[in-house]
């Protein structure tokens, strides 16, 4: 079962401007990273559940600017999912892919050559925190789950202001919350399990919860949208128990207390060790095994123009 639905956003989370560590799925924009294989892995699973969303997105982009795009960047391309879905939805535009990882820019290309819009497609190799390179005068500038890398955020969302094309935009997609994994049946354990690793990521402040409405205006943007796209996903699927498996590693691993980092949201003891059952691969009951999970997670959108642009 497959869905996404736009709902007017209420989210409120972690102020923008905090970034720490990458978050769980989408940690492959702010600094060169190499290709390692987990991450990329990461990253096709995250396309091929959440994927769906970029279509929305492109939509809202597309009724937003009111005509069609020469020039479309996408801000920390990754392995070009979001590239794809930009090149699908605006087929006569040229794509400029940005990313920090020459290993990245590589893959964008070969997905490029597999879809079929090589010729349009130009990869630039950058990292964000130096500046934002020369893109032109582009018409859409795509940030999906990039920003919240980026250590002057501002600054950037300025530079891209002066850089394009007078009635351009800019769109930046992020988690609307840690993806939520229901099972079919009565599993009281693990619902409250997630709702305190959920409790938990949230007084951590992880840095992909973000809301970046107030930045925008920081930086001198009017919003033009502001939308949460939800998407749900249901089994019997592998890949929903995969990308489950995925999530509650991050928790184990960013939410479990240290010596050296005491810190008050973690998670206790018995949680650890429930999170542990649920990942050790011997376990009849992992969560690898396990093909009765429904994934509910979301994305927000915003897309704005520097103030007293035309539009």
């Amino acid at each position: 079962m497959t869905g996404t639905h736009h709902s007017a956003s209420t989210h409120a989370s972690a102020s923008a401007s905090t970034h720490h560590a990458a978050s769980a799925s989408d940690n492959h924009h702010g600094h060169d990273h190499g290709t390692h294989p987990h991450l990329v892995s990461a990253l096709d699973l995250d396309a091929e559940l959440m994927g769906g969303y970029l279509d929305d997105a492109s939509a809202l982009i597309a009724d937003a600017l009111g005509r069609a795009p020469r020039t479309i960047v996408d801000l920390g391309a990754g392995t070009g999912t979001g590239t794809e879905a930009l090149a699908r939805r605006f087929t006569d535009a040229r794509i400029v892919a940005v990313d920090s990882s020459p290993e990245m820019a590589a893959l964008v290309t070969q997905r490029a050559e597999k879809a079929g819009f090589a010729a349009r497609l130009e990869t630039v190799v950058a990292d964000l925190d130096a500046g934002l390179p020369e893109l032109g005068s582009p018409d859409v500038v795509w940030a999906a789950m990039s920003l919240h890398h980026v250590a002057n955020p501002v600054a950037l969302l300025r530079a891209i202001a002066t850089s394009l094309a007078g009635d351009g935009v800019v769109a930046i997609a992020e988690m609307a919350d840690v993806p939520r994994f229901s099972p079919a049946g009565e599993d009281s354990e693990l619902r409250d399990l997630q709702d305190r690793c959920q409790a938990a990521t949230a007084h951590a402040g992880w840095e992909a919860l973000v809301d970046w409405t107030d930045t925008l205006d920081d930086a001198g943007y009017d919003v033009l949208r502001h939308q949460t796209i939800e998407i749900e996903r249901g089994g019997p699927s592998q890949s929903v128990a995969r990308y489950a498996r995925h999530w509650f590693s991050q928790f184990r691993h960013r939410l479990t207390p240290t010596s050296a980092d005491p810190h008050p949201s973690a998670l206790s003891p018995v949680d650890v060790s429930a999170l542990d059952d649920l990942l050790d691969e011997d376990n009849p009951a992992a969560l690898h095994r396990r093909d009765d999970l429904t994934m509910s997670a979301g994305r927000l959108v915003w897309i704005a123009r520097p103030r007293g642009a035309a539009s």
